[in-house]
């Protein structure tokens, strides 16, 4: 029996940088819910921007944020994993000497950027529904980090190469989309966060059902026997999931929900 079924956001249940569902999907998981089946969201974005758009259930679903740094729920987090503030410092340094490049870190509530450029801050407020501060000198922010984004507007996988190679042995960085370079504490992502989930729920990997469709979401379908990547997933999502459905537009997600019913 299936007891937690956990979704990536962008790319697998809305269409990037989008915050309107299928409102079917409210319903869908709230039936779901009366037969015992928990839902989490999973995405790089942070909690806020999951709750925007889960508002008309958002106490009824788990927030897997930040790539899993952030484990919660409506009004608390239940785990957090902050980076280590000297490897946050050098990688700012880092980014910062390119000019190709922008860095976002995030806080357990608040991203903070040094950028001036206000169509990227309106559309972090906008269109994700970022809880965004501002500030001169990210170095002097004075919160815990649980995960550091660079951005560029396309290809960003290309120009990061060479900081994934610095960066491997001090940080979990992964591929989210065409503009995000994920940069988390080692040993922290989806997979593990759903791992904490399913520990404190006494929830087996066999009774979970994933969906994804970026490189971010693989250790997450690892974590669950009925893995399923959308139709428009990565090839290399395709490859570790077991099972596919259609893609994000064409509801593939909530065609295999409806399934359970």
């Amino acid at each position: 029996m299936i007891k937690l079924i956990a979704s990536d956001i962008d790319g697998t249940l809305v269409k990037d940088g989008e915050n309107e569902m299928n409102p079917e999907l409210y319903d869908v998981i709230l039936k779901l819910r009366e037969k015992g089946i928990q839902f989490a969201a999973a995405s790089g974005r942070q909690w806020a921007s999951i709750e925007a758009i889960f508002e008309p259930i958002k106490e009824k679903v788990f927030y897997l944020s930040d790539n899993g740094a952030y484990v919660g729920c409506h009004g608390r987090n239940l785990f957090l994993n902050p980076i280590d503030p000297q490897t946050v410092w050098d990688l700012i340094d880092d980014v910062r000497k390119d000019d190709e490049l922008d860095i976002m870190i995030s806080g357990p509530d608040v991203v903070y950027l040094e950028t001036k450029d206000e169509d990227f801050i309106n559309w972090l407020v906008e269109g994700y529904k970022f809880q965004v501060e501002r500030v001169e000198d990210l170095k002097k922010v004075d919160s815990e980090i649980i995960k550091i984004s660079v951005y560029r507007k396309e290809n960003v996988e290309d120009y990061t190469k060479y900081l994934q190679e610095k960066y491997k042995d001090r940080l979990k960085m992964t591929i989210s989309g065409h503009m995000w370079l994920d940069c988390m504490k080692p040993g922290i992502n989806k997979g593990q966060a759903i791992k904490l989930l399913q520990d404190s729920l006494d929830i087996k990997p066999e009774e979970t059902m994933a969906f994804g469709d970026q490189l971010n979401d693989i250790e997450m379908l690892g974590q669950a026997y009925y893995s399923f990547a959308v139709g428009n997933a990565r090839d290399e999502v395709k490859a570790a999931a077991k099972f596919q459905t259609d893609t994000n537009t064409n509801d593939g997600v909530l065609k295999i929900l409806k399934l359970l019913l």
